[in-house]
């Protein structure tokens, strides 16, 4: 059975929500505490959202010194398929698995929303089970959820077709190019700032456009 860690930061917020998601496409969820260094022989690893280390400092700027970050980004390296939901996006980019930052929102309130995304990159490990220019829903939740980067690190990721998913619609935080989520290089590491998690069950969310996220992550590893 694929074992799909999910860490828990200080802070952190929708690590159940990440861990019921898993389990309802199929696959064993592992607690992974931020302060152990033990990624317990993991397939896969999901940094939730929520407001880790009280977000001092910089949102995600404290977790990415976490014990277990050091074996996160280890096993990135090596090709680990790695999600970062929200806060757990901030702190990919802390921990330059990914590029850019996130800042607060240009309307510099916090935003709750149902959110359209156009699907741009089917080819990680966590979208394969999209297709390209496909528009789902996702909720959507943050303060400081507006990405920001360079002019040459945007056309870089313009470029390489590393933007994963846009924004529909309305850019709700003021991110450039209406940038929701980007992944590395490799396709393996993929960060997003809405909540796919809260879009599993039909109960609870506005569409059942979040399970492809998880499921899908048996092609990547299927291939490799």
């Amino acid at each position: 059975m694929i074992r799909v860690g999910v860490v828990t930061f200080p802070g952190s917020l929708d690590d159940q929500d990440a861990a019921r998601a898993v389990r309802l496409v199929g696959f064993e969820p592992v607690p992974l505490w931020h302060a152990s260094d033990s990624l317990d022989a993991v397939d896969a690893v999901i940094l939730p959202g929520g407001f880790s280390y009280g977000d001092y400092l910089r949102c995600g700027a404290i977790a990415r010194f976490s014990p277990v970050m050091t074996s996160v980004i280890d096993a990135a390296g090596k090709g680990m398929p790695v999600l970062g939901i929200c806060n757990g996006f901030q702190v990919l980019c802390e921990s330059h698995l990914l590029p850019g930052a996130l800042i607060r929102n240009d309307c510099r309130t916090f935003v709750c929303r149902d959110q359209r995304l156009r699907v741009e990159n089917t080819e990680t490990a966590w979208t394969s089970r999209f297709t390209p220019g496909q528009e789902i829903v996702i909720v959507f939740k943050n303060g400081e959820g507006s990405f920001m980067a360079d002019d040459d690190t945007l056309a870089m990721l313009e470029g390489e077709g590393r933007v994963v998913f846009r924004y529909l619609e309305v850019n709700p935080n003021g991110s450039r190019n209406d940038i929701a989520g980007i992944t590395n290089a490799r396709g393996n590491v993929v960060g997003l700032m809405p909540h796919p998690e809260h879009n599993v069950d039909a109960l609870t969310g506005p569409s059942l456009d979040g399970l492809p996220f998880f499921a899908g992550l048996a092609d990547w590893l299927a291939r490799v």
